[in-house]
């Protein structure tokens, strides 16, 4: 009798650009097309600074990221490296919260899609409308990615680029047309500095999604810190740049729900609605599809470690992608987008990745002093500084929230440890 054929694996296809692609699609969604008014109305003026502030606290996060991932070659991301660190539980709580966080963002994005969309289709608008356009994107979105990480690669590839250069036309053409007075008039008496910040945090987040599909890069270990940095810097430029244009472009930006349109309205007129509203679309189906990629090879990991379903980390024989977890993934998000709003959807994904993002920064102090630990790749200087900042960042955020955010983290954990907890007595009961 011949041997088995081999099950079907990942396929290692995302290369070093590929991955810097994709952190940058993984940050700049919706949330650009909608703070920079936000950000002028609580800083003014000042508001650039800001931007400077929010991406120093982040960057100690990255760091910590990118010293936790250069160790790993694996699927998991977060997952797996709170449970190299802390064990299984705490790693199960990670790749939970993770999982959710990655969802609520995406749900959060397509309703984004739909409002832009119903500036140019009334009918998008509408209750039927609307929730045809949601499950119709979901639904294109998963069998984007179901066809193979090739395809979902170069898709992400392309609108990355495309979601950049119309900010970055925005911000090249309004600095050109930069008025003084315009900028001065932005001024407010008292900016909200902790306000302001705490937005473009959330503005900031989702670079920790494309080292989810680890298993599917041909070097993370050596790709990972490069991925990072660079496109953090990348994202941070853009935001800045646009941010400064649009403060010197439109007059009295910080009440403006749609400062890109408004943007786009002051240097080409009418025509500007449709354009912005179309760079806002191809942003959000771009964001939406990298999501895609990397998310439902977090439920994979933890399939193949047996702490979910062992449906969850099949791979398909023909396109050798993790098909069952990006169905639940596509269930998740669509039902999520359909039940609750933009900033429903948005301000549960923000609270809840703070967490994650503190457990990863305790991992690095853990993980260096494992003598079991696989050599990291990359060095963060001054390492144990950084992820003690960065764990202090998390935590002053968190005091922040409400009660009523809090517990949603709360809850969402004390599911996490119910569903653990069931899952260790299905593995270590006696088979039949």
């Amino acid at each position: 009798m011949p041997p088995a054929a081999p099950a079907p694996g990942l396929v290692r296809a995302i290369g070093r650009n590929d991955l810097a692609a994709a952190v940058v699609n993984g940050v700049i969604g919706s949330a650009v097309f909608g703070l920079p008014g936000t950000i002028a109305g609580l800083a003014g003026t000042w508001s650039p600074l800001a931007y400077v502030l929010a991406g120093a606290g982040t960057l100690l996060v990255v760091l910590c990221f990118a010293e936790v991932a250069s160790r790993f070659r694996e699927a998991g991301g977060p997952y797996l490296y709170t449970r190299a660190a802390f064990g299984p539980l705490a790693g199960f709580e990670a790749g939970w919260l993770t999982f959710w966080i990655r969802v609520t963002a995406v749900a959060a994005n397509l309703n984004v899609f739909v409002q832009y969309l119903a500036q140019l289709v009334p009918a998008a608008g509408r209750p039927a409308g609307r929730a045809a356009v949601i499950v119709a994107l979901t639904l294109l979105i998963a069998l984007v990615n179901l066809r193979g990480v090739r395809a979902a690669t170069w898709t992400v590839n392309v609108f990355t680029v495309a979601k950049l250069l119309p900010l970055l036309l925005l911000a090249g053409l309004g600095l050109l047309a930069f008025q003084p007075d315009v900028f001065r008039a932005q001024a407010v008496a008292e900016p909200d500095w902790t306000q302001a910040v705490l937005l473009l945090v959330f503005a900031y987040g989702g670079f920790e999604a494309p080292l989810i599909p680890a298993g599917e890069a041909r070097d993370p270990r050596r790709d990972s810190a490069f991925a990072l940095l660079t496109a953090m810097a990348l994202v941070t430029a853009v935001y800045l740049l646009l941010q400064v244009a649009l403060l010197g472009l439109v007059p009295g930006l910080g009440g403006h729900r749609a400062p890109v349109a408004a943007g786009f309205g002051a240097l080409f007129g009418p025509a500007g609605l449709a354009v912005a509203s179309l760079a806002a679309m191809v942003s959000v189906y771009g964001y939406a599809t990298g999501n895609a990629l990397q998310s439902p090879r977090l439920l994979y990991a933890m399939a193949q470690a047996g702490e979910l379903p062992a449906g969850l980390g099949r791979v398909h024989p023909r396109f050798h992608t993790p098909h069952a977890a990006i169905a639940a993934y596509a269930l998740a998000t669509g039902a999520l987008a359909l039940h609750g709003s933009f900033e429903w959807n948005a301000t549960l994904s923000a609270v809840v990745r703070l967490a994650t993002y503190a457990a990863t920064c305790g991992a690095l102090v853990v993980l260096r002093r494992k003598p079991a630990s696989a050599p990291a790749a990359f060095t963060a200087p001054a390492g144990t500084a950084v992820a003690a900042g960065g764990i202090l960042f998390c935590l002053w955020l968190l005091s922040t929230r409400s009660l009523a955010q809090g517990g949603v983290v709360l809850g969402l954990a004390a599911a996490g440890a119910l569903l653990w907890l069931a899952g260790r007595r299905r593995t270590s009961s006696p088979a039949p």
